[in-house]
């Protein structure tokens, strides 16, 4: 694909044109794909790193500079998004201890903090609920039945690249509507 080409689909994906976003996405994935799965070595832990970073490419479109390379400024956000697990993952190693206090905290709540929190849940499943049906199956499938991207596309028929722009998507979908009801912890 050419600069010109590159630019005026990218124009086209910071107005939120879907076909664009996709085409853009396909464009790169295998770049991206392979650039994480050379860093973290685990083909599902990869999928996962890659659908955030073109969720954040989308969401900073209107940051990139079209003087530099647009496959350069993906890879550095890839970059970032392995750096960002890493982190994440030794912490989780270092705080192994936290989550046996939470654990135990949980016996500690109060009858009144457990039921609220399955209030929570009730009206997560219920905004969910409330999502356009490709979605709702998506999220369905993807978290609730804990399936892989392959055994997603295979059941909805969809193509593997499709699969994970609609887990992206429905991801962010749900995320904007959970962020407009207000959880009291």
């Amino acid at each position: 694909m050419g600069k010109t080409e590159l630019l005026e689909l990218i124009a086209l994906a910071k107005s939120k044109n879907q076909k664009s976003q996709t085409r853009l996405i396909n464009s790169f994935w295998i770049d991206v794909f392979s650039f994480v799965m050379k860093k973290v070595q685990d083909e599902n832990v990869a999928d996962e790193i890659t659908v955030s970073v073109f969720s954040k490419v989308l969401a900073k479109l209107d940051l990139y500079d079209p003087n530099f390379q647009f496959k350069t400024w993906i890879l550095t956000i890839a970059q970032n998004s392995v750096i960002d697990y890493w982190r994440k993952k030794s912490r989780g190693n270092e705080d192994s201890t936290d989550n046996f206090d939470d654990y135990k905290n949980q016996f500690a709540r109060s009858p009144e903090e457990l039921l609220i929190s399955e209030e929570d849940q009730k009206q997560i499943h219920s905004i969910i609920e409330s999502l356009d049906s490709n979605y709702r199956d998506i999220i369905r499938l993807r978290f609730f039945e804990e399936k892989s991207i392959k055994e997603i596309a295979e059941e909805l028929q969809l193509t593997v690249a499709n699969t994970k722009v609609r887990i992206m998507r429905a991801k962010k979908v749900l995320s904007e509507l959970l962020k407009t009801n207000e959880f009291d912890d």
